[in-house]
């Protein structure tokens, strides 16, 4: 018989599971984790005719995508674009993103997988005599190590010819140039710091929903148990 379990612990940690997923896969996904040099806006002729000069624009670049600014010739149209610049993985600029797309990929797929078997800890607490929560706690442990490799081989890829168009000359391995960080890869690292503290928090939901209070409950014939 299925014994829906909910308590205060094992609740966060498939709350924390879930976000931290999302949150890796939308700083991935994400062009923002190069801010480059700032950029003129457009031409004189272009800003005059707006009633001023518009301020300088910082084009993005990701792993994979980045977004820039396109001047149209009417007025002070401006689109922005983003979008990936690699139509394949073979044209990510530098073997070093490719490695660190890899990982991240491996990591977020990993930390995916969990964050969808979260939802189900409710109703199923083990598979095959073991306990998901440290089933789950162990993969998020080594979705954290994917993770880290990726964020420690992206600065190396900064010297690639991509990178130095965005950053200046001065762009090279773990040297940033004329660019700074953008939000993406803060939101990469948060995550990979939750992911960790997820890891560890599995242990304490495995233990709130193995409790002698809710075995109490149990024994008593409840099928919904929800404690504190």
């Amino acid at each position: 018989m299925c014994h829906v379990i909910v308590t205060c612990r094992s609740m966060l940690w498939t709350l924390l599971s879930i976000v931290v997923a999302f949150a890796e896969l939308i700083a991935f996904m994400s062009a923002d984790w190069l801010i480059g040099k700032a950029k003129p806006s457009g031409s004189e002729e272009v800003d005059d005719r707006a009633g001023g000069r518009q301020e300088p624009y910082r084009p993005t670049l990701g792993i994979y995508g980045r977004c820039t600014r396109i001047s149209h010739m009417q007025l002070s149209r401006r689109d922005t674009l983003c979008g990936p610049y690699a139509e394949n993985f073979s044209e990510i600029a530098s073997g070093f993103w490719q490695a660190t797309a890899i990982f991240l990929a491996m990591g977020i797929m990993i930390l995916c997988t969990v964050a969808f078997v979260s939802v189900f800890t409710m109703c199923v607490q083990s598979i095959m005599k073991k306990s998901i929560f440290n089933v789950c706690g162990l993969l998020q442990g080594i979705a954290g190590l994917f993770l880290i490799l990726g964020l420690i081989l992206y600065p190396a890829g900064w010297g690639c010819q991509k990178a130095i168009s965005y950053c200046g000359p001065y762009a090279s391995a773990y040297k940033l140039g004329d660019c700074s960080l953008g939000w993406a890869f803060y939101t990469a690292i948060g995550g990979t710091v939750l992911t960790f503290i997820c890891a560890v928090f599995s242990a304490q939901a495995e233990i709130a929903t193995s409790s002698d209070k809710v075995q109490e409950e149990i024994e008593e014939g409840k099928n919904l148990i929800c404690l504190l």
